[in-house]
């Protein structure tokens, strides 16, 4: 295990990755911390934030790896996970605003996030020959 082949990588794929693990370790410890209090939901608002840029992030990553690459070969199946995260950070975010009854709704779209966009991706990510985070855990 190295993390050269990253710290090779084009920034956005740093910025990409970095986040991401920020994001699965922030999300151990929401998951498992008590609910509704400060920390919480200090917490929590870095997650959104934290999410946000490894959705956006991934939109830029096949463009860094391969530069002046057309638009319409940007995205492969695995940017599915960047729309189930922007649409998990929307959903969240407005149950979480909304308040009241649904309030307690919101950990679904984000535990979603975290399988989905977090544990599938980047389990991807990883076991995918080829990719960066493969080199990384892996070597090659």
């Amino acid at each position: 295990m190295s993390l050269q082949p990253l710290l090779d990588a084009p920034w956005v794929i740093q910025v990409h990755a970095f986040a991401a693990m920020a994001a699965f370790a922030l999300g151990i410890v929401q998951f498992t911390a008590p609910k509704g209090t400060l920390p919480h939901k200090t917490l929590g608002f870095f997650w959104i934030l934290i999410m946000s840029a490894v959705a956006v992030s991934s939109i830029f990553v096949r463009p860094a790896i391969f530069p002046g690459l057309p638009i319409t070969q940007w995205f492969s199946f695995i940017h599915l996970f960047t729309v189930l995260t922007i649409w998990g950070v929307v959903q969240g975010s407005f149950l979480l605003l909304r308040g009241g009854p649904g309030l307690k709704n919101h950990a679904r779209p984000f535990m979603g996030m975290f399988i989905g966009g977090l544990i599938i991706a980047g389990g991807l990510a990883i076991f995918l020959p080829g990719r960066i985070m493969n080199q990384v855990v892996f070597g090659g």
